[in-house]
């Protein structure tokens, strides 16, 4: 009862507290009652775009590495090739077995992985060649190295495009009778026995006594896309492999014994570490494209189509011109908007502006994601003031402002058909001075995690990563304009 006694009285007394406060409207922002929750809208923000070419980037030893011929009707054609080390079994010494040898058959075998796009209805021809010089493990190799290779093809094989489709291979058990083994989407091509005899089986000695010498003495392979099987019915694909998930070159051998049945062995030599990627883009069949990437244009320049590719290709550039000034020209707008409303109104009580939310919305141009989808996210990221990528505010988790990943957007909403980035820290602090606008920009987004919840935002541009948008810029006059909504509440005097 005591208790009860006492909850009463701190009721009655909190309700003697609060019947007190004469004038609530004191505390927080001078805004009128009569119109505290009326927002306005300001949509038509100048916003200018263009297509830039996306920075060169480390492929040295990524996981999952790109092969690609692929000719996009609309961008052009992307090229990506792989230059792998070979490694001994298990990446130490290994004994040499001499003759009586036959090696019955030998394969290079990559593991698919998600992230193929493309025409997946034709074939590709991979063809694999030897390395002129080793892949280094003290050198960073970029998106745009080159790695020369010997003309002697060592294998090839023409493949449908299956990536999602699991097979049946040999499993060899050592002492009885071979066995059919389920195993996941890979590629498996025949690679020349009398290579692999003569460089591993036959190697001296000293050549098998540490990794690092065989990689050296064999200096590795060089893996391409024929061409010729790319056609205009047919324009090829970009396709993904894991090279550290038993990618290897499998040599199925026997060695003959005169009183017993020789038994089939397996010799595995790892592809992976180390190893890089060439990557190729070439966009001369789009004047667009090779208009709005001339380094000669002007700063101010703004395009009404902004093409949007993965594998470290194109990205997008934009600039809001008048968003700088420490608001002067939204609070410009805000007084010239009210006069237009309302001539009778005394626009110079307007003294200021809160932003309640800033969002960009982006619209790819009808049509374009067919027969290829536009990408499943996009990032954003900002220019600091030596012009390195930097996230904005609101991509930031240690800001205040940063709400989350989900509602920081980027993802494509297939029901609008458009994307959407909620930026209200970063349109503030532009227009209030905080921030001077050195580079903003738009680009691919990694998928990776995005399925299992375990998704971040990055700025980095990515070789393990492709598809590609083509979105309306700042001039489009076809419906498909990229916007900024500015939802704001005038504070007056």
């Amino acid at each position: 009862m005591r208790f009860i006694k006492s909850d009463l009285l701190t009721l009655l007394i909190s309700l003697f507290i609060l019947a007190s406060c004469k004038n609530p409207d004191s505390i927080g922002l001078g805004i009128d009652p009569s119109k505290s929750l009326e927002a306005n809208l300001v949509d038509s923000t100048t916003i200018n775009t263009t297509t830039a070419t996306d920075d060169t980037v480390s492929t040295s030893s990524i996981t999952n590495v790109p092969l690609a011929f692929f000719k996009d009707p609309t961008l052009g054609t992307t090229e990506a090739n792989i230059a792998t080390s070979l490694n001994l079994p298990g990446e130490t010494s290994f004994t040499a077995i001499g003759d009586p040898l036959v090696i019955d058959s030998a394969v290079l075998v990559l593991n698919y992985v998600k992230g193929a796009y493309g025409d997946l209805t034709g074939n590709l021809n991979a063809t694999v060649y030897q390395l002129n010089t080793p892949i280094s493990t003290n050198k960073s190799y970029y998106s745009n190295s080159t790695f020369p290779h010997s003309s002697t093809v060592l294998g090839a094989k023409t493949f449908a495009l299956r990536p999602n489709d699991s097979l049946y291979i040999r499993q060899i058990v050592v002492g009885g009778p071979d066995t059919l083994k389920k195993v996941p989407a890979h590629i498996r091509i025949p690679i020349d026995k009398t290579f692999l005899k003569n460089s591993f089986f036959g190697a001296s000695a000293s050549a098998l006594a540490t990794n690092q010498v065989f990689q050296n003495e064999l200096k590795g392979l060089y893996i391409t896309v024929n061409t010729t099987a790319v056609t205009l019915a047919h324009p090829g694909a970009v396709l993904f492999f894991n090279m550290s998930s038993s990618a290897s070159v499998n040599i199925y051998y026997r060695v003959l014994h005169p009183t017993t049945t020789p038994d089939t062995l397996l010799a595995a030599l790892p592809l992976g570490y180390p190893h890089a990627v060439e990557i190729k883009h070439d966009h001369s069949i789009n004047a667009d494209i090779v208009n709005q990437t001339n380094p000669l244009n002007p700063s101010t320049a703004s395009f009404a189509n902004v093409y949007l590719q993965g594998l470290a290709g194109l990205r997008g550039k934009l600039s809001f011109p008048y968003l700088s000034g420490k608001g002067a020209r939204l609070l410009h707008d805000i007084r010239k908007k009210s006069f237009a409303d309302n001539p009778a109104v005394d626009t110079n009580s307007i003294i200021d502006y809160s932003i309640n939310q800033a969002e960009l919305r982006i619209t790819p141009v009808a049509g374009s994601g067919i027969p290829y989808a536009p990408l499943p996210r996009l990032t954003m990221y900002k220019y600091d003031i030596a012009h390195q990528r930097a996230l904005i505010p609101d991509a930031y988790s240690s800001d205040p402002r940063f709400l989350g990943l989900g509602y920081f957007g980027g993802f494509f909403d297939k029901y609008h058909q458009s994307y959407s980035f909620i930026v209200t820290g970063y349109i503030d602090d532009l227009l209030r001075g905080k921030l001077k606008d050195y580079g903003t920009f738009i680009a691919a987004g990694d998928t990776t995690g995005v399925s299992t919840g375990g998704a971040s935002i990055s700025f980095a541009s990515s070789p393990q990563i492709y598809g590609r948008s083509v979105i309306g810029g700042g001039k489009n006059t076809a419906g498909y304009k990229m916007k900024l909504n500015i939802l704001y509440n005038k504070v007056t005097k």
